[in-house]
């Protein structure tokens, strides 16, 4: 008995890879009219890597492979995906911070005991040497931990990295605990650092210390008056900014000790 071969059953799409050729060149045509056309280089530029890229990598004949495998009812797979864009992290609001402590600390204000001002590299209060330190040392007073405390009670409330800047006049120091105004600006900033710590358990991780001596000045060293202004530590709520910028100064240069 002989077997006939069953007869092979035709595709009769195979029409629709001719046309998906003749497609995609004109597309491609296309895509190289308009990006003649275009005055912004960089634009056109991009559009015709774009379609390079989907050509090389294979996601046309991808989908014309599922239509032509599957058949013409079956659904189309997702070839060509894009990963959700993560929402970008918003800077503190600084100002609401400033407004805070300025309604907090108008008695401290007024009394020229700390200083508040709003910068690019972030929210800068300065806690002047008469209040918080006796002259030539780094001992905090105890009267200015209530000030602090108050600070604190503010800056809690945001995450922005902290750090303290040490400053001093321009006359020169030497006595038996700092060789140089170098060594008293970043002790003090060291010395608030530490009770920032252990009193009101701000991470050292978030805070940084940075000694400036005199070239930082915030007033003239001309006057008693300018250079009291100028004995001071600032405690910096940085900004991003403000983390990779110096505070303004004719010669900005500092020693950083980091945590």
């Amino acid at each position: 008995m002989i077997r006939r071969r069953a007869a092979s059953r035709e595709n009769h799409e195979r029409w629709l890879v001719s046309y998906a050729d003749f497609i995609t060149l004109l597309f491609a045509f296309f895509v190289v009219m308009f990006a003649t056309t275009q005055s912004d280089r960089t634009k056109a530029r991009e559009v015709a890597e774009s379609v390079r890229d989907a050509l090389e990598h294979g996601e046309i004949r991808a989908v014309l492979s599922s239509v032509l495998g599957r058949g013409k009812h079956a659904a189309l797979p997702t070839v060509l995906t894009t990963e959700p864009t993560p929402p970008v992290a918003q800077p503190a609001n600084l100002s609401k911070y400033l407004a805070t402590l300025e309604k907090g600390l108008d008695a401290e204000l007024r009394g020229g005991k700390v200083e508040m001002k709003l910068e690019n590299r972030g929210l800068v209060i300065s806690l002047r040497e008469a209040t918080f330190f006796a002259s030539g040392d780094d001992s905090l007073a105890p009267a200015s931990i209530p000030i602090l405390a108050k600070i604190v009670a503010i800056v809690q409330g945001s995450s922005n990295p902290i750090r303290l800047e040490g400053h001093t006049d321009s006359v020169p120091i030497h006595n038996s605990r700092f060789r140089s105004n170098w060594e008293l600006s970043t002790a003090r900033g060291i010395a608030v650092l530490e009770l920032l710590n252990s009193q009101f358990q701000i991470p050292t991780q978030r805070m940084a210390v940075a000694g400036y001596a005199e070239n930082a000045p915030a007033d003239t060293n001309e006057t008693e008056e300018g250079r009291a202004h100028n004995r001071r530590v600032d405690l910096v709520l940085l900004t991003e900014t403000g983390q990779r910028t110096e505070p303004p100064a004719p010669a900005a240069v500092g020693t950083a000790i980091g945590n």
